[in-house]
């Protein structure tokens, strides 16, 4: 792909309300929205963020569903905030410099190959997957992403979605439960999408990252390049 395309446009995007639902449970996770804040009125919200009121709705009605949203008649729309919410973002560690961003991604390249040894993959071979990621429709961070090819032969490269994690659940059954970063600096590979704000050698942040499912096995295993200027890696701890 090069040409820049809307978040609601790319190939594979999620739906317009999943992307809304899934950027305000980030933004109670990292204490944006509290526990009990009152949100905007509808009309207002809807038009602050670019989008339809009935979108807005169903992105809502996706919080209510869940738990994290009151809904009190003549007053307003109430946040109720909990620990640990089911999301499809919720292991994605980078944000805006000024905090959140609606995550999307454009698929660059899908290829079969050997994986890197430092994967510790069962098999030899795995899927490589090539992302740009955009925060808040800025171009943020380089993903090349490897998934075991232990599990499964075939990529539906239709079915993929900007969400891997989405992908990898419903399509092959596969939930990743845990992931170790190891966060550093690193160059800028060869193959960078020109709209990335950083060329190709330039030193940027770096993300090496394993991803275990439930068995404790790696089945995932990437490395993500993001522009500092527009990104901060951010992991939040509990309350002790």
């Amino acid at each position: 792909m090069t040409q820049h395309q809307s978040s609601s446009d790319r190939y594979g995007a999620l739906p317009k309300y999943v992307q809304i639902a899934e950027m305000l449970i980030r933004d109670m996770a990292a204490g944006r929205l509290a526990d009990g804040a009152r949100l905007p009125p509808e009309r207002e919200m809807a038009q602050e963020l670019g989008i339809a009121v009935g979108t807005l709705r169903k992105a809502l009605d996706v919080l209510a569903d869940k738990g994290l949203l009151e809904r009190v008649q003549g007053s307003g729309n109430y946040v109720r905030a909990q620990a640990n919410v089911p999301s499809v973002y919720s292991f994605l560690r980078i944000e805006r410099l000024q905090g959140g961003g609606l995550p999307t991604a454009d698929m660059l390249s899908i290829d079969q190959m050997v994986a890197p040894r430092e994967a510790g993959f069962r098999s030899p071979k795995g899927f490589r997957f090539r992302r740009l990621r955009f925060m808040d429709d800025v171009p943020a961070a380089l993903e090349e992403i490897w998934l075991d090819g232990a599990v499964t032969e075939t990529v539906d490269a239709d079915a993929v979605s900007e969400s891997l994690y989405l992908y990898y659940r419903e399509a092959l059954g596969v939930v990743i439960t845990s992931a170790e970063d190891r966060v550093n600096v690193s160059a800028v590979p060869e193959w960078v999408d020109p709209r990335f704000g950083v060329k190709a050698g330039a030193l940027a942040g770096y993300i090496e990252r394993t991803g275990r499912a439930q068995s404790g096995e790696t089945v995932e295993f990437s490395r993500t390049w993001f522009d500092q200027n527009q990104i901060n890696y951010v992991s939040r701890l509990g309350k002790s």
